[in-house]
């Protein structure tokens, strides 16, 4: 493996995406436990992707389009589900701290949800990590299993600093409900924009 991989890999977790948007949320409202759940959540979201993709099954995916629409428009119909749900303020982000082990798990499978239903990363996965495998290379399957494991591992750690930080502002935030409404329309706002971006994936 090279550096370009590592740099790369670090600039595409960085990039604040759904996600990160996710992670940062639960962060702010229910504090840096839970922001950590959400981060777990989200980069196992990721595996699937990882896995079709050294399978090859991601190539079915990316040539059939009747299957990559369905599978988008799930994606699509998911991320307006949580920006109708945030908006409504009826749960999916509540304000204050988890109160028992079924609250974690929701919180979990949902950061699972929202990377597991987005086809971009299988497209990505497919198209990015080939680049990294050298021509000579004598067990290729292998090196692209370590290279997605330290993916992986990179947006956990990337993800669990993003809520650890967010939740450092949680007093803040949760004392004027006022700026509790802005924030939580603000991510609202956020995950429709995911979706209407997602939507107009070719």
């Amino acid at each position: 493996m090279t550096y370009d991989f590592y740099i790369t890999s670090l600039i595409v977790v960085l990039v604040p995406g759904t996600g990160v948007v996710y992670t940062i949320s639960n962060g702010l409202f229910r504090g840096r436990v839970a922001s950590s759940v959400a981060a777990f959540g989200c980069t196992l979201g990721i595996l699937p992707h990882i896995l079709t993709s050294l399978l090859g099954i991601s190539v079915l995916l990316n040539t059939n389009e009747i299957i990559f629409q369905l599978f988008k428009l799930v994606g699509v119909m998911y991320l307006f589900y949580l920006a109708f749900n945030i908006w409504m303020q009826d749960g999916i982000i509540a304000v204050g701290k988890p109160k028992d082990k079924k609250s974690f798990i929701r919180i979990c499978f949902r950061g699972f949800m929202i990377n597991i239903l987005n086809p971009k990363l299988s497209i990505f996965f497919l198209a990015f990590l080939p680049q990294f495998i050298p021509i000579n290379e004598v067990f290729p399957l292998k090196l692209m299993f370590t290279m997605s494991a330290i993916f992986m591992a990179l947006t956990l750690i990337i993800f669990l600093i993003y809520g650890a930080t967010a939740s450092r502002f949680r007093d803040y935030v949760i004392s004027s409900p006022v700026l509790t409404q802005w924030i939580q329309r603000s991510f609202a706002v956020a995950f429709a924009a995911f979706g209407l971006k997602l939507a107009l994936l070719v």
